[in-house]
């Protein structure tokens, strides 16, 4: 594990690759640090959600919320506070590896409600940049490269290399550059990685 790394070295770090300055702390004062600090939990929570990083799967049983649910649903389950992006992957009614996906079930907010009475689920969770191994440290380091590129540097054409270098080219459809080395140490293999959109919002 990458035990010394935070989001303020991996940012910095990503700077660094587009020849600004290093950051102290998303409060220094500087431009530089702002965006980071608006545009790294986006780009930590996409990146883990591209694909099933064998580092951040759990599997629990959910708890019943307190009260009835305000819809047809019969029963209501808090979501672990760790969940990365907000759903699960897959939930069960048992604790079972080979136990079959429920389909019949709705998220809101932070509740999944269901009609079952026994709740378990696999999810990815948001991970400590300490916890994270090497290699996806370095992806995160690209992620943040490609995204703070266009806003440090004025040139969409770094903003294309650093997301060629980061996910690979078009004709890859997210599945190359250093993600697929990613993905291939990782081992897992087991899913599709899904790529979500550019996720930069307009922070100047």
């Amino acid at each position: 594990m990458a035990s010394g790394d935070t989001d303020v070295l991996i940012c910095s770090a990503a700077l660094q690759y587009l020849g600004s300055t290093a950051i102290t702390s998303f409060s220094d004062g500087s431009t530089a640090a702002s965006l980071s600090n608006t545009i790294y939990p986006k780009v930590k929570a996409m990146t883990l959600g591209m694909y099933p990083w064998s580092f951040s799967l759990k599997k629990v049983q959910l708890s019943e919320s307190s009260g009835d649910p305000i819809s047809y649903w019969g029963k209501s389950f808090t979501l672990p506070s760790d969940m990365a992006n907000g759903v699960p992957r897959k939930v069960f009614t048992s604790s079972d590896d080979f136990a079959p996906n429920l389909t019949d079930y709705e998220i809101q907010g932070a509740e999944l409600l269901t009609h079952e009475s026994t709740i378990y689920v696999d999810y990815q969770a948001t991970v400590a940049e300490g916890s994270m191994p090497a290699y996806f440290v370095q992806l995160l380091t690209y992620m943040m490269t490609w995204h703070l590129a266009e806003p440090i540097t004025d040139q969409a054409s770094k903003m294309q290399q650093w997301k060629i270098e980061a996910i690979g080219s078009p004709i890859e459809a997210g599945r190359g550059g250093y993600f697929r080395t990613a993905m291939n140490i990782d081992g897992s293999g087991q899913a599709s990685p899904v790529i979500a959109d550019y996720v930069l919002v307009d922070a100047r």
